[in-house]
């Protein structure tokens, strides 16, 4: 399930590494909870209308943005909270709210990002390593990435028929370095395929793709 937000126009420049404005209100929205803690079984958009402008970004149309979860719940108290508290980010407001159905899925979807995906390894030595689209172990990563949320889920008997690659024959594929609290991460704009059960395929749409979707990586469209 989805929450797709149309916003008002921003009054302040929106600078280029805001992901972390988004998470900020997602969980203002929330309230006091374990999800911040916990693995993200949800995803955050990027915020797409805006253009370049000095240092940073302007929306002068507005913007839209959205946010997808596995627990209806959750989404029905994002949207009864963000209807009374509209303000998001650098003056940026929502002015309406559209609850999306997942899309008509099959064993095999192929989906575009809305956000970049990241994929890391455990840290080794106080080292991770990013895997990029053109790397081959991505795909084992956000495979077993995708496996460990349906874990989580309660969805185990599905995740072993689950698998999930970049599409490297995408042309335009490349990388975006995002920096997140001061760390900085070499994430995929590449689409990805999804092969696995339907509910499998369809619970990807809902909690992105790779690490931290929760933070505005690996959202799919």
């Amino acid at each position: 399930m989805r929450l797709h937000f149309t916003l008002s126009a921003n009054t302040e420049i929106v600078p280029y590494d805001y992901q972390h404005l988004l998470t900020g209100r997602f969980h203002a929205w929330l309230g006091n909870n374990d999800v911040h803690n916990d693995i993200s079984l949800y995803s955050l958009s990027w915020l797409y209308g805006g253009r370049q402008e000095g240092n940073g970004l302007n929306f002068p149309k507005g913007a839209t943005w959205f946010i997808s979860a596995h627990d209806p719940q959750m989404l029905h108290k994002i949207c009864l909270r963000a209807a009374k508290e509209a303000e998001v980010c650098c003056g940026m407001e929502v002015v309406e709210i559209k609850i999306l159905p997942p899309p008509q899925v099959k064993n095999s979807h192929y989906f575009r990002v809305a956000s970049p995906v990241l994929a890391r390894s455990k840290k080794i030595e106080e080292k991770v390593r990013h895997y990029i689209f053109s790397d081959e172990e991505a795909d084992e990563v956000l495979t077993q990435t995708l496996r460990h949320k349906l874990d989580k889920a309660g969805m185990s008997n599905l995740a072993v028929e689950t698998q999930v690659r970049f599409d490297r024959s995408y042309p335009k594929a490349h990388t975006k370095l995002v920096t997140i609290s001061g760390i900085a991460n070499r994430a995929s704009i590449c689409p990805v395929i999804v092969e696995g059960p339907p509910q499998a395929v369809e619970f990807a749409w809902n909690v992105g793709i790779g690490h931290l979707t929760g933070s505005g990586f690996g959202a799919l469209i």
